[in-house]
């Protein structure tokens, strides 16, 4: 990258081994960790830390990483919140602690002479933090495991590129944001000059810290890109995407090019992250019938009939914000339905590939959603169907968007959080902690909405009201 390829051609790339990050250390290629967790929002928080004393007193001493418990109980603006049993005034706002995960350490390119390693919240009591996202994913995939199953997962996240720096467009308000391109330049191939570099920058970026993609492709709207990844384990599949929007922005600072991941950053725009999942038993994907490979098994079929069942009562997990929701529109490529269909770009669930390679496609969450809570929730709907032995409805076939029998994806914010505090079935999947808390999220997230005017109701109301 610009800067600094030059000094960091002798530095490792990729995923380290702890070994490695000694030597690498010891030679001062790497003179700063970062210890990372990720916040209920899905941004990677945490402490940069000298790298001697990393390994020294965190690794190899009895020296523990800790951060104030509050990460996991603020909004998208880090305001500390009232109504958390986890933390709060009642407390004293305390520390959880960090336990290294020493097989997530990756250099950051982007970043001089730096690496990062992902970390696990510890509570008082010596266990994960239940509300942590990570805690929460993990949870879900030792529950799969508990049935025999193991999950591989591949995320596709779009995200919309603007001209000019964030203190640019905070200037503004942003409005008047000019994207990097100015027409829907879908599959294009010919791109402006500082798009072909970002992409390019961003791409070597990720495979420097060993996660290569597995394509970048421009989207409908203007500026907007896609970035999907290979298939893999699912925690890892969920550090790619916060280091995918670390690096975005970083490769875009250098080059005075601003990225964001909301999930409707203007008007008639929807970026999704879509997650791609499929089930495995051993070595043998389990989601296609054995014998007719272009069918779904009876477990595909459970998990397809979970995800219909369960998904409609868990909103608040994979659309947590107001503007999540501005997503959900007819013939927009954003489901409005609770419906499946084979390579239906206009259902919840897609079903895609064959034999082995059959996979779902779930495309109800936005680009701002937390991928460890998105998944998370997807996993358990899936379970919920695995365990109760449910049968789907018929697949749908032509237009998703046309009225159905099913249940209709809620159209706000407020309505998936009324579903989500009803719902038996979220508390029995995630545990009433988890509800109660994210419910809280969501309620703090509402209350700042309404106590705004927005510039909205001063163009249609104020002149003439």
């Amino acid at each position: 990258m610009t800067g600094q390829d030059t000094a960091s051609r002798s530095v490792p790339r990729g995923r380290l081994t702890v070994e490695d990050l000694r030597t690498a250390v010891a030679d001062g290629r790497v003179q700063t960790v970062l210890l990372a967790v990720v916040d209920a929002q899905g941004r990677a928080k945490g402490k940069a830390y000298d790298a001697r004393f990393f390994l020294d007193r965190l690794v190899d001493g009895d020296a523990s990483g800790e951060m104030c418990a509050y990460i996991f109980a603020t909004d998208v603006e880090m305001t500390p919140l009232p109504g958390f049993e986890l933390t709060g005034w009642q407390a004293g706002y305390g520390d959880v602690r960090l336990a290294p995960d020493l097989g997530s350490v990756r250099l950051l390119p982007w970043l001089p002479r730096t690496a990062v390693v992902f970390a696990n919240a510890i509570g008082a009591d010596e266990q994960l933090v239940p509300v942590a996202p990570a805690s929460i994913l993990r949870r879900q995939i030792e529950a799969l495991a508990g049935l025999g199953l193991t999950v591989k997962a591949g995320l596709e996240t779009e995200f919309v590129l603007y001209q000019g720096t964030l203190a640019q467009a905070a200037a503004t308000g942003f409005r008047g944001l000019r994207p990097v391109t100015a027409d829907n330049r879908d599959y294009a191939l010919d791109h402006p000059r500082e798009l072909v570099r970002y992409s390019a920058k961003l791409t070597a970026a990720l495979a420097g810290a060993g996660h290569p993609v597995e394509a970048v492709k421009t989207e409908g709207a203007p500026g907007q890109v896609e970035v999907t990844f290979p298939y893999g384990e699912p925690v890892a599949a969920c550090e790619q995407h916060v280091l995918l929007k670390h690096a975005a922005r970083a490769v875009g600072e250098r080059m005075r090019l601003l990225p964001t991941f909301m999930a409707a950053p203007a008007d008639r725009v929807a970026s999704g992250l879509h997650l791609h999942v499929s089930f495995w038993r051993g070595e043998e994907a389990v989601l296609a019938e054995r014998e007719r490979p272009g069918e779904l098994s009876e477990l595909g079929r459970q998990v397809v009939a979970g995800l219909l069942e369960g998904l409609p009562e868990l909103g608040p997990l994979y659309a947590p914000n107001v503007n999540s929701y501005k997503r959900y529109r007819p013939h927009s490529f954003t489901p409005t339905w609770f419906t499946w269909g084979w390579d239906n770009r206009s259902c919840a669930v897609r079903v895609v590939g064959h034999g082995s390679g059959l996979h779902l496609e779930i495309r109800l969450p936005g680009a701002d959603a937390n991928p460890y809570l998105a998944l998370a929730a997807t996993l358990a709907a899936a379970r919920c169907g695995i365990e109760g032995g449910l049968k789907p409805p018929a697949a749908t076939t032509g237009d998703g968007y046309r009225d159905h029998a099913d249940a209709a994806v809620p159209t706000s914010l407020r309505e998936a959080l009324r579903l989500f505090e009803a719902s038996t079935l979220a508390g029995d999947l995630l545990g009433p902690e988890v509800v109660a808390h994210y419910a809280n999220l969501a309620q703090a997230e509402l209350r700042v909405h309404d106590a705004r005017v927005t510039d909205v109701e001063l163009a249609r109301g104020f002149a003439q009201t």
